[in-house]
């Protein structure tokens, strides 16, 4: 189990990765699943992480409060707004409105998250 847990963090550490470069991809969500992963596998890569200069606040701060700050929150819903707007003007019609869906669903959860 431990090596599936390890797999699993570090394919979460890679998509966190692209998350990082890419706007319409997230990164944080992916931190949280490899902490999870790297704390029943690996602890050592799991501090790693928490201790990560960037990374590693927002990750504790949802494990302990779960709490988004308000920068953060600015800057996912701004991308997500900024995907929507590149999908009208790429895909159009009725292609946007995934997007436009995604911006509410996802963007209301993450603005009605703890600061």
């Amino acid at each position: 189990m431990r090596r599936l847990y390890l797999a699993g963090g570090l394919i979460c550490v890679a998509l966190g990765a692209i998350g990082a470069a890419l706007p319409i991809m997230p990164t944080v969500p992916f931190l949280l699943l490899a902490t999870y992963c790297f704390a029943r596998s690996n602890p050592a890569l799991e501090k790693k992480i928490l201790d990560h200069p960037t990374w590693g606040p927002q990750v504790q701060d949802w494990r302990e409060r779960r709490a988004i700050s308000r920068r953060a929150k600015t800057m996912a819903i701004g991308a997500m707004a900024t995907g929507a707007v590149v999908t009208w003007y790429t895909l159009g019609d009725p292609w946007y409105w995934i997007s436009v869906a995604v911006l509410v669903i996802c963007g209301t959860w993450i603005a009605t998250r703890n600061e």
